[in-house]
């Protein structure tokens, strides 16, 4: 029978359909897009892409030029700019701003390497760094109030035609819809409770142990209890904290440990799926009245990672659940026993 699972933080419902259970070799699998042609990517075509706004090079090389590890550059189409004022007005009943904001590109390797999971732990750490330095070096710019890093890999999951390694970075001034209901749910639990949830959820999840997948050094990797896509899985610090960008040196090389075995863990035992990589951190702490006290203590920060291996449809869009055809224990228990 059927079963509906509340999402605990946003209060969203989600339908795990057992009639329409799936094995892992169910699923369709990627097409694989148009050709790729000559990455503007790669290690010796800096020209090709505009010039880099930060970069972690061997010693001794120039800016836009080879000898680089990890490389961040403007997004040749952005879905913001920076350059203006904000400009906030009315139109009668709508709210109309000027599409401000930063598109960045981190090009995570310059090898062409598709997925992340290839990369050893160390590039990894390094690509987080420049998570960390982004975001913030925009935190300075106070028309900002959120930055959003997310990765599309592969043609279904938005990663374009061109393959090569990367991850976008846009930062926004609004939060996102999807980031406030957390907020929000995260709030009204710490209200009544004077706790995160975060932090219950994963305590409750490491008792449990039917959802885990992961648990290394200071992180754990879950399959979320109301699960919206099948394996769907989320990487949380076991140590509360709200902000990503806090990220210690150490904490680094053991987020990378742990993001490069859920991948693998993905790779392997899915056969290498389309995913999106989502980051979700606090906003930035502007100052001012009515200024939100307890966020420092409700909120935390976590990646959530989902494989495109169903579509949306019309119930979907209509009513906001979201159906998965397989357990979240069974895909949790799945996932485990990979060997990576």
């Amino acid at each position: 029978m059927p079963e509906l699972r509340k999402d605990p933080i946003i209060g969203r419902w989600v339908i795990i359909s057992v009639e329409r259970a799936k094995r892992p070799d169910d699923f369709a699998k990627e097409n694989g897009g148009p050709p790729e042609g000559e990455c503007p990517f790669c290690e010796g075509r800096e020209g090709n892409t505009p010039p880099e706004i930060y970069a972690i090079r061997k010693f001794g090389t120039k800016k836009n030029s080879s000898g680089w590890d990890v490389r961040v550059v403007p997004s040749k189409a952005p879905f913001l700019r920076i350059e203006g004022d904000l400009g906030r007005r009315g139109k009668g009943v709508y709210d109309v701003m000027n599409g401000i904001g930063a598109h960045e590109i981190v090009i995570e390797t310059p090898q062409h390497i598709s997925n992340l999971a290839d990369l050893n732990e160390e590039q990894i750490a390094k690509v987080l760094t420049c998570f960390v330095e982004r975001t913030k070096d925009l935190e300075k710019d106070s028309r900002f109030k959120y930055v959003l890093v997310f990765k599309n890999y592969g043609w279904s999951a938005g990663g374009g035609r061109f393959k090569h390694s990367r991850t976008q970075l846009i930062a926004t001034p609004v939060t996102p819809k999807r980031v406030k209901e957390e907020l929000i749910g995260a709030r009204h639990y710490y209200d009544i409770h004077e706790r995160c949830i975060f932090c219950d959820l994963i305590k409750q999840e490491i008792e449990e142990q039917s959802r885990m997948v992961l648990d290394i050094d200071g992180f754990i990797t879950i399959v979320p209890f109301a699960s919206r896509f099948p394996f769907e899985m989320w990487i949380l610090p076991k140590k509360h904290s709200c902000d990503f960008y806090n990220l210690s040196f150490e904490n680094n090389l053991d987020l990378a440990r742990i993001i490069k075995k859920t991948l693998l863990k993905l790779k392997k035992g899915l056969n290498d799926p389309p995913f999106n990589l989502i980051l979700h951190t606090a906003p930035f702490k502007r100052k001012k009245t009515g200024y939100w006290k307890t966020i420092q203590e409700d909120y935390h920060w976590h990646i959530e990672i989902m494989p495109r291996l169903t579509r949306v449809a019309g119930f979907e869009w209509g009513t906001g659940f979201y159906i998965c055809p397989i357990p979240p224990e069974n895909a949790a228990k799945y996932l485990k026993e990979i060997e990576v």
